[in-house]
């Protein structure tokens, strides 16, 4: 194990698998640099303190609270991360260029969201979509969209092609085929177009690998989790469909499907009083869809409250498709538009990020000195829900 002293507090670099492990990351505890990822990250109950088997300079940091920074050396040499870690830092700040996947219903409500709300810290909106008609007709809403007298406000919308899809600082996926229409007899519709958004997603897994890509590849799509594991995987495949692990780092990629599960439970918890402890106490674990974990209260967790919430919340989608709509304006408001400018804030949000191999969602914030999981005390009931999450997730791919 060695160490530098970083821009922004020391970096200390591990060696591991780089199918299970991410390349960099805030370590909020000791154990975190000697334990696998995994679930237990989430529970602070069985992060043991190992900092005795740790460097004395980084035992000091830990008793200090200083920033610690953990390097994956399986993703680049010492020299090639501290060089990323100096970009990482100077470009943390600044404005971003986002690009945009496919405007259907999803992506055009992300758009109307980003440009609203994205005047903090984004530059210019990117977009593109197979129909050129629908990209001209976009760019020409929103740039008509402005405050009287302080026209550069919001950023401006641009209209990008395929091959500049990746010259930018993010890259959110949107892209989607084979949504079964409203009245189709499916239990779990996210899961019912995960193949067929597999094969396009790993397209451009594969764009974003050729084009060197260093930036944030935010999947919207459905199934996000699966599909964030699907990307992942391919952009680190050569052309011999071999693993090599050059293209993107696992921590690249992320996930908002949760974002919207977190305010469905609010939804409910605002109208039910014995919901109500969610408001300020609850937190939301695992996929956006059908192994969802609400828990009512890290505080107080009650088994039974929890998994009735979560069922209301899971259900709620099917609810709007009774109604003769599709479930589209929540989840590309609260997962897609919302949680990304709050990643690009580095604030704290719901996202799914790669945790021991697989790609699940919690509270978490992306940092100068890399992202952060959020780690409680997790009542036992509670983290046996989050276990089955992730091993049913595992399985999928």
């Amino acid at each position: 194990m060695q160490w530098f002293e970083g821009k922004n507090g020391i970096v200390v670099s591990v060696q591991r698998d780089v199918k299970k492990a991410k390349g960099r990351f805030l370590a909020t505890h000791p154990a975190m640099l000697l334990q696998p990822e995994g679930t237990d990250w989430l529970n602070t109950n069985l992060l043991k303190s190992e900092a005795e088997a740790l460097p004395k300079r980084i035992q000091k940091a830990f008793e200090k609270k200083e920033t610690v920074t953990c390097i994956n050396t399986a993703y680049g040499t010492i020299e090639q991360w501290k060089q990323r870690e100096l970009e990482i830092v100077k470009n943390f700040s600044k404005k971003k260029r986002v690009h945009l996947l496919a405007l259907g219903d999803v992506g055009s409500t992300i758009l109307i969201g980003l440009k609203l709300l994205g005047g903090n810290c984004i530059d210019e909106i990117g977009i593109y979509d197979i129909n050129a008609a629908v990209c001209k007709r976009w760019e020409c809403e929103l740039n008509q969209t402005a405050f009287p007298w302080e026209y550069d406000k919001l950023p401006e919308v641009k209209i990008v092609s395929e091959e500049n899809l990746f010259n930018c600082d993010v890259f959110i996926f949107c892209a989607s085929k084979g949504i079964p229409p409203v009245g189709a007899n499916v239990n779990d519709v996210r899961m019912a177009q995960f193949e067929a958004n597999k094969s396009i997603i790993e397209i451009f897994a594969k764009k974003a690998r050729q084009n060197h890509f260093s930036g944030l590849f935010a999947v919207v799509s459905d199934p996000v989790d699966p599909l964030c594991k699907a990307a992942f995987l391919k952009s680190n495949q050569n052309d011999n469909n071999e693993f090599d692990a050059k293209g993107l780092l696992p921590e690249q990629i992320q996930g908002y499907g949760l974002g919207v599960m977190n305010a469905r439970a609010a939804y409910f918890a605002k109208k039910e009083k014995r919901f109500d402890s969610f408001l300020t106490e609850g937190r939301a674990y695992g996929p956006h869809g059908q192994d969802l974990v609400i828990a009512n209260s890290i505080i107080n967790y009650d088994d039974t409250i929890s998994r009735e919430l979560t069922k209301r919340t899971v259900e709620a989608n099917l609810k709007t498709r009774e109604l003769g709509f599709k479930p589209y304006i929540a989840p590309a408001l609260s997962s897609a538009a919302i949680s990304i400018l709050l990643t690009l804030e580095g604030k704290w949000h719901y996202s799914s990020n790669f945790l021991g191999g697989i790609y699940m969602g919690c509270k978490n914030r992306t940092t100068k000195a890399g992202l952060e999981i959020e780690s409680l005390p997790l009542d036992e009931s509670l983290y046996g829900r989050i276990q089955k999450a992730f091993q049913n997730l595992e399985e999928i791919l």
